[in-house]
């Protein structure tokens, strides 16, 4: 799974050159977890940042201040982190004064050095020794996040009003959507990492039409299809009448605009029943003719 994350990290940010790992430095030394606040979905690791604002305490001379970053505070970054195999023998001086079987050594690339790869700088992995296994931090939200970009969820499906419709000031207009799991829902996927599964549940709890004459009406379901029995009746979940043509607006017609606010509910498998929840919000557009009753005399 680590050596899936690591290659994740670096193929999608950086090519990275073939230079052997080196040792990272006594004050970047990994501190997993300590007063370093910040999670990620892959390791959160504290690097502690050298020196002083003003003052040099990089390699290239620059100082902290320049980079905007010091104070000798550690800061988090999202790494992907994986154990070496085979080990390096015990003459190897990452080992610190340690001996193989005392804890081991990891390699590590953060993304913020893999990013400055795609500017043009080589990446060189860093390795270092640890008495255990960097926990991999999951974030369960983050995994529900990533379960409902499976979903491709768009705006709704607008059945009515039609774009090609013919519709009247003062005639009650009926609005619904066509259902499918990407329009309305429901639409369950699912995300893993390091163990972790977690399901996510979207479905479209409300939809607010913007009718493109300042009015505009929310709606909890997706509407009651209407029928020629049903006359001149208003809908009985949502609609609207309007009350003046469109001629004056742009092209003739009202821009409509309807936004589905998506409900997603979302459960860790076997995690002791931890669920949690949040929106996502998808929008449609089009435009709809209004015109007056035309009288033959």
């Amino acid at each position: 799974m680590l050596r899936r994350l690591r290659l994740t990290v670096l193929l999608s940010t950086a090519v990275i050159s073939a230079a052997a790992a080196t040792p990272a430095a006594a004050d970047d030394d990994p501190v997993i977890g300590g007063a370093c606040p910040g999670t990620s979905k892959f390791v959160t690791v504290c690097r502690q940042e050298p020196g002083s604002p003003g003052t040099s305490g990089k390699q290239d001379g620059s100082s902290d201040k320049d980079s905007g970053k010091g104070n000798g505070k550690p800061s988090p970054q999202t790494c992907a982190v994986e154990r070496l195999d085979p080990q390096p023998p015990a003459s190897d001086p990452v080992w610190g004064g340690h001996k193989p079987g005392d804890g081991a050594i990891y390699e590590r690339v953060c993304f913020s050095d893999a990013l400055g790869a795609a500017a043009g700088a080589n990446v060189v992995p860093q390795v270092f020794w640890a008495a255990q296994a960097p926990a991999v931090n999951v974030d369960p939200e983050q995994l529900a996040r990533e379960a409902v970009d499976k979903m491709l969820l768009t705006g709704p499906s607008i059945a009515s009003p039609r774009a090609a419709g013919k519709y009247i000031v003062g005639v009650p207009l009926w609005m619904w959507v066509n259902q499918t799991p990407t329009t309305y829902g429901p639409n369950t996927a699912s995300a893993g990492l390091a163990g972790v599964t977690v399901t996510a549940t979207a479905k479209v709890s409300k939809i607010v039409w913007k009718l493109g004459d300042g009015e505009s009406v929310a709606c909890n379901g997706p509407g009651t299809p209407y029928e020629a029995s049903f006359g001149k009746q208003e809908s009985p979940t949502c609609g609207h009448t309007y009350t003046r043509t469109s001629a004056s607006q742009s092209g003739g017609k009202y821009a409509v605009t309807a936004t589905a606010t998506w409900t997603v509910d979302w459960q860790v498998a076997g995690g002791g029943g931890q669920t949690g929840q949040f929106t996502e919000v998808r929008q449609s557009q089009m435009q709809v003719a209004i015109g007056e009753v035309q009288v033959v005399g």
